[in-house]
Order: structure tokens, then C-alpha cells, then sequence
């Protein structure tokens, strides 16, 4: 049998075991092993399964995931995304719809210490969208505009998804972390522009401004600022790496939960084990994705595609457009994670071949990855909120998302035109 009947042949395997709800990352494993066993023979692939997982779970750059995640855990319980959400109240709620502001700008802050969409969604779905309701937004606004300011998570540094492209790439992640700080700033912009043009006339009239409960609320968001600047700027000025800023940040936002009485030895703990679960949970993922790249690589696929998708003759950027419209589909149907492990071992030679710098490309892939988050029919971040406000059904939330899908393909158009928004910090780094 011929490489490219194996390679076919194993991927109709996975996608009918994602399709049985086999977690992808175990999907991968087992059709990574079992393809690479049909190429070279059971007793390297049996050495394969157990030198890869080793190799994965004790690589250097990787350990700045569990601690990252660990970081956000940290902050949820110890109260600091409330106190975003309370600050942007005071100093946004003079504007009229501005607990929307308020909750675009809280999921940005929270962004920026946890890493994770689908965490952000749910935390501000809890704190800011009970508040919305009871100031008279509508179903489909104030879910809408959670789920698309949770959608930030994935973007704005620290975040686990660019981590996991900077590790299947080779590429720098303090690099990536340091590129996505512009993209994500435009983005909670343009999602807050949004919220005025799109639900300006519909939401209820602004609260009085009040300079003394906007001071009050600043003193309660220190911390969230200090940690961010610990990470970002650290590795900015190259003080540390990506992996030693994620082990100060979790130690750095435990000592503030601690010391600030938020948290205590019990909710430390539990922290603990909470980030121990997702941790366990992202390995798993990242295990199958080295198994099921070692059966990519025997069965020459990424060299297949380039050839591919070069000969087709549509140039650079309609080669990247075709890329990024398959990634948008497929978003349709998997969650965000999945599609990167899964597509982007593939697509990246392509990339490469056609010159564009793999920074800027990481950043705009991940950028397509959160339109996935917030379109049907998975669309992870809705079903999140639909779990939590259960009795506002799934199509509602997708209505109001979709101003905001619209915007962040603007978004996606202008850094496509104007790389430079991307990689001029990156470039500035020591």
C-alpha cells in the first residue's frame, strides 16, 4: 500500500474516532502509532510510543504551560477578574453601553494573566453577564459580547495556543508572546468600537461617571497590572525566558492571592489540583500530536501539500488565503487546539516556502483559530456560556457574536496588509 493511501486512510480513521467523541489527543496517538506501525513495522512503532510521551512531557519549553495555567487558576480564585470588571465598570459605565466596555475590558485583563479563551469566557459569563442582565441588555448583546471578549484569551500574552505553535514550529515563543501584544490591543479596541456602532442604540443609558469609585476600583487592579508587566516586559527586555517568566508569574500571583487574604493553604491546594487537570489534560493533547507527526513525517504528507498547494499557481497570498479559509471551515468543527496540533505540522512548510515570516504567521493563525471559538456549530466559547446562562438557547448567542466575527475578519485583512503591525515590536526586542 502506497504512503498516500496510509495517509488517507488514517485520517478518515481520526476524524471518524473524533466524530465517535474519542478525545483528539488520544485520537492521535492511536492513529499515529498505528500508521507509523504500518510503514516501518510494530517493534519501532511500540519504541516510538515509548520515547515520544518522555520526550513531550519533559521538554524545556513546554513547562511553561502547566505554569501558566497554574497563573490564571491563581487569579480566578483569588478574585482578581471581579476586580476587572468592577474597574472597568466605574471608568467605562459613563458611556452609553458601558457594562459591554466594562466586559470587553475585563476579559482583555484577564487575557492577559490566563492564557485561555475558554477559561475567560466562562469566569466573565459569571461575573459580568448576570450584571448586564439585570441592567436591562438583551440575551443576545450581553452573551455576545462575552463570548467574543473571551475569544481574546487565545491572543493576548500569555497565551497556551501560541505556545503550542511555537512548540510544534520551532518557533521562539517569548517571540510570539511579545507579537501578540499589538494584534490583541487592536482587537479589544476594535470589540469595544463594536460594541458602540453595533449595540449602541440598544443598550440601556450610561451610569453616572464618579471620579472617587474610579480611583477606589484602580487600587484593586495593581495586582493584575503587576503581572503583566512581570511577564511581558521580562521577556520583552530579555530578562528571562518565556518558560522562567511563566514560573515567576504563578509564584508571583500565589504570593499576591496569599498575602492580600484571597487566598489560603485550602484554595492554594485546590488551585493546585484545578491547573493540574488542565495541564494534564493539554499533555495528552500535545503526547498525540508528536505521535501522529512522527506518522506525518513517514508518509511525507507536509512535503506532499507544499507541492501541492505551490503548484496550484494562486501566488503567495492566495495560497494563504485557501490556508486560512481551511482553517476557518475546520473551525466550524473542531476547538482551537486541535486544529493547530492537527493542520499547522502541515500548512507550516507551505508557509515557509512561500516566505512569510513564521512570527507574523503564527499570529494570524491564531487569530483564525478565534473565529472558530465563536462560530457554529462548535463554537466552544457559546457552548461555555450556554452551560452557564443554560436558559438562553445556542442560536441566540451565535446571533450576537456575529457583529463581532465580522470585525475580527477586518482585523485579520488589515494585519495581513500591514504585517508590520505584527512584528515591529518582536523586532525591537534586545
Amino acid at each position: 500500500m502506497s504512503n498516500e493511501l496510509i495517509a488517507g486512510g488514517g485520517f478518515v480513521i481520526l476524524f471518524a474516532l473524533m466524530a465517535l467523541r474519542v478525545p483528539i489527543g488520544i485520537a492521535m496517538g492511536i492513529v499515529g502509532v498505528g500508521g507509523f506501525a504500518s510503514v516501518v513495522g510494530t517493534r519501532p512503532a511500540l519504541n516510538l510510543l515509548s520515547q515520544s510521551p518522555i520526550s513531550a512531557i519533559t521538554d524545556f519549553n513546554l513547562t511553561l504551560i502547566p505554569f501558566f495555567v497554574l497563573m490564571g487558576v491563581l487569579a480566578t480564585n483569588s478574585g482578581m477578574s471581579s476586580e476587572l470588571f468592577r474597574a472597568g465598570r466605574a471608568w467605562l459605565g459613563g458611556f452609553r453601553g458601558g457594562l459591554g466596555l466594562a466586559s470587553v475590558g475585563a476579559c482583555g485583563g484577564f487575557a492577559a494573566i490566563c492564557g485561555s479563551s475558554v477559561a475567560t469566557a466562562a469566569t466573565m459569563t459569571k461575573i459580568a453577564y448576570p450584571e448586564m442582565k439585570s441592567a436591562g441588555y438583551s440575551d443576545k448583546a450581553a452573551t455576545g459580547i462575552v463570548a467574543a471578549g473571551g475569544t481574546l484569551g487565545i491572543l493576548i500574552p500569555p497565551s497556551v495556543v501560541l505556545a503550542i505553535y511555537g512548540f510544534i514550529t520551532e518557533t521562539d515563543i517569548g517571540t510570539l508572546f511579545i507579537a501578540g501584544v499589538v494584534p490583541g490591543i487592536l482587537a479589544l479596541l476594535m470589540y469595544m468600537l463594536t460594541v458602540r456602532i453595533w449595540y449602541g442604540r440598544q443598550l440601556p443609558a450610561a451610569e453616572p461617571f464618579r471620579l472617587s469609585e474610579g480611583l477606589s476600583a484602580l487600587r484593586g487592579v495593581w495586582a493584575v497590572g503587576l503581572l503583566f508587566i512581570a511577564v511581558i516586559l521580562s521577556i520583552y527586555f530579555g530578562i528571562v525566558t518565556a518558560t522562567e517568566a511563566a514560573a515567576a508569574g504563578a509564584l508571583l500571583t500565589a504570593l499576591i492571592g496569599l498575602l492580600r487574604g484571597r487566598l489560603n493553604m485550602s484554595s492554594l491546594l485546590d488551585s493546585l489540583v484545578e491547573a493540574l487537570r488542565t495541564s494534564v489534560a493539554i499533555y495528552t493533547v500535545l503526547i498525540g500530536a508528536t505521535l501522529f507527526g512522527y506518522f506525518l513525517a513517514i508518509t511525507q504528507v507536509p512535503q506532499e501539500f507544499t507541492t501541492f498547494l505551490t503548484e496550484l499557481g494562486a501566488g503567495r497570498y492566495g495560497t494563504l488565503a485557501l490556508i486560512l479559509l481551511l482553517f476557518f471551515v475546520m473551525g466550524c468543527f473542531l476547538d482551537a487546539m486541535a486544529m493547530i496540533i492537527l493542520m499547522v505540522p502541515i500548512v507550516f512548510p507551505v508557509v515557509t516556502a512561500l516566505g512569510f515570516d513564521p512570527v507574523w504567521f503564527g499570529v494570524i493563525i491564531v487569530m483564525t483559530v478565534e473565529l472558530g471559538l465563536i462560530t457554529p456549530p462548535v463554537g466552544m466559547n457559546v457552548y461555555v456560556i450556554n452551560s452557564i446562562a443554560s436558559k438562553v438557547s445556542l442560536t441566540t448567542i451565535f446571533k450576537g457574536v456575529t457583529p463581532f466575527v465580522v470585525i475580527d475578519i477586518a482585523r485579520l485583512i488589515l494585519l495581513i496588509a500591514f504585517p508590520a503591525l505584527v512584528l515591529f515590536l518582536p523586532g525591537s526586542m534586545n
